[in-house]
């Protein structure tokens, strides 16, 4: 083929045009015989297609994007902090997961199914041909499995850093985001608490109060994601507590990997964290307490009691005791023994009388045998725990473990089934039958029969389904029991009394946008899921503008540049005719 050489420089593409070329408005004025015929179209439909992208579209922060979360409380809040800041920037977030663009499949290691279903999804969005990015404990703990190759992570401390990674994603690029946060060489709880966020009920907010923990466990591969413990200050999280209930929160769930852990990386303790918290707390909202172990709880007796007894803190606390085998205990390195467990547990049901106390049992950990088995169910049916998470033991990849001589599977399958059995061989709540309580109606029930609330013990409570109720402290009767629940009927000469509180966030608006931002980027997102009308009026605003912004900054760059340029040679045309 004969080669093709260009003896001048285009400047621009412009200059292919000739001067004899006609002009783009002269075409326009030629076209007299044109008529324009008026088409009829659906307006609504038309609205909603006008803002959608085109499918091949690599304009970031326009594009659609499906979040789905597995795991702990702690992992969810990650997921909503990701989520707010997504929608800030302008992406829009969807239910619908085959109607996104983009899938953020965030992750836990705890189990092998959780990671199967990760997996799974990963698969699932390359077939669609969906953009992914992978975020959560199994990519930062294990960032070079097979599976994971080739794809953008955002690791669990770089959350506040999505909208780089997800927008570098958009454009075809594998980014990867897994480092730590420090100060002056110390480590940092994560990102910070007033990121914006959408959260999954508006009445809820979860806040973590640590990261890591100081265990070392030899079935967790949350460690090595997670890391070593690492508190917030409590100011930051006073201050989290406080825009909460600003945003119409009426519930604030403390998490992290170990609660009772927080403030020994800082110089101070739970206790002083809830005290402080406490008074900030309106009336008739209130504040759970998340999982603690028993080591760090233990010197915190007195001190808890007194904070679990405090009228606007749910009487619950969840220790998990795994095992009541302590030689199961000693292997798996848990740093207490079963009569420190019950030292905890009695202490707190004499001291704050009708407590909820939840824990974990692990069934089929290497090295269990039958006795050790039967000490456990032991336990269970002298505590008689109304909430009780059993799980059989799965060996994870790294773990110490995952070395030692296993149990059979159908052992541990069996031995899951035994102590499920006897967990549903009573009932909690027959006895409360004809009480008259207090509950806190904060969400609707899976089956969309009824809204779920809590009592001062946080046992759930079934009650009718009224708006009005919807965020409200209201009095019920109980008439019905279940396994895990109660059913209750609102007094009619009853008051609802209305924490003294904001009016809460309709479903997926974004919190923690100051006035300023919101008037930057336009008027913040319209909520989940959009109206047709919403979704021409806001969406365009809250997309365009930060696109708008960016191409001032791009054309602000452009012209620094061209005017250094022009510097440069206008100094270099000097020298030469001088």
């Amino acid at each position: 083929m004969p080669s093709a050489s260009c003896d001048t420089l285009l400047d621009d593409i412009e200059d292919i045009v000739s001067q004899e070329d006609s002009k783009p408005q002269d075409r326009h004025f030629s076209r007299k015989h044109v008529v324009p015929k008026v088409r009829r179209r659906n307006t609504q439909n038309y609205l909603q297609e006008e803002n959608r992208p085109p499918s091949d579209s690599t304009i970031p922060g326009i594009q659609r994007i499906w979040i789905r979360t597995w795991g702990c409380s702690h992992n969810n809040s990650d997921g909503e902090y990701m989520a707010g800041q997504l929608a800030a920037y302008g992406y829009k977030i969807t239910e619908n997961a085959s109607d996104a663009d983009l899938w953020l499949l965030n992750s836990c290691t705890v189990k092998n199914p959780a990671e199967d279903h990760f997996r799974n999804s990963i698969k699932k969005a390359q077939e669609e041909n969906k953009k992914v990015v992978l975020a959560g404990c199994v990519p930062q703990a294990q960032p070079r499995q097979d599976y994971l190759k080739g794809l953008s992570i955002i690791g669990v401390q770089q959350i506040d850093r999505v909208v780089e990674v997800v927008e570098e994603t958009i454009k075809g690029h594998s980014v990867r985001l897994l480092g730590q946060k420090k100060d002056n060489g110390k480590r940092l709880g994560g990102a910070r608490l007033d990121l914006p966020k959408i959260r999954k009920n508006p009445l809820i907010e979860i806040i973590s109060i640590n990261t890591g923990c100081l265990n070392a466990c030899t079935y967790c591969k949350t460690k090595h994601a997670r890391g070593n413990l690492a508190s917030y200050p409590i100011d930051e999280l006073v201050d989290r507590a406080k825009q909460s209930f600003q945003e119409g929160v009426c519930e604030i769930w403390l998490t992290s990997e170990d609660t009772g852990a927080y403030g020994r990386d800082n110089g101070t303790n739970l206790p002083t964290l809830l005290w402080k918290l406490v008074e900030v707390i309106p009336e008739g909202a209130m504040l759970r307490l998340g999982m603690t172990n028993p080591p760090y709880i233990l010197e915190h007796l007195e001190e808890m009691a007194k904070i679990l007894n405090h009228p606007r803190v749910y009487a619950f606390l969840h220790i998990p005791v795994q095992s009541a085998s302590d030689s199961v205990l000693m292997e798996m390195k848990r740093e207490y023994c079963v009569a420190d467990f019950k030292r905890v547990v009695d202490f707190l049901k004499e001291k704050v009388p009708g407590i909820t106390i939840a824990t974990d049992i692990i069934c089929g950990f290497p090295g269990e045998t039958d006795q050790d088995f039967q000490e456990t169910v032991k336990l269970v049916e002298e505590y008689k725990f109304p909430s009780l998470f059993i799980n059989q033991f799965y060996p994870r990849p790294g773990t110490p473990a995952a070395k030692m001589e296993q149990v059979p599977a159908q052992v541990k399958k069996q031995r899951t089934k035994d102590l499920s059995r006897v967990f549903h061989s009573y009932n909690p709540y027959d006895h409360k039958i004809g009480e008259r309580q207090r509950v806190l109606v904060t969400e609707e029930s899976f089956d969309s029969k009824f809204y779920v609330a809590h009592n001062r013990f946080y046992e759930q409570v079934l009650v009718p389904k009224n708006s009005s109720f919807m965020g409200k402290m209201v009095e019920v009767d109980i008439y019905e029991s279940g396994k895990h629940f109660m059913k209750g009927q609102p007094v009619s000469d009853a008051q609802v009394y209305t924490p003294s509180i904001s009016k809460p966030f309709a479903k997926g608006e974004v919190s923690g946008l100051t006035k300023e931002f919101r008037n930057r980027f336009g008027n913040h997102q319209s909520p989940i899921p959009n109206t047709p009308a919403a979704t021409s009026r806001d969406s365009v605003s809250s997309r365009m503008a930060p696109q708008m912004q960016r191409l001032h900054q791009d054309w602000a760059l452009r012209m620094s540049v061209g005017v250094a340029l022009c510097g440069l040679l206008l100094t270099f045309l000097v020298k030469i005719y001088n």
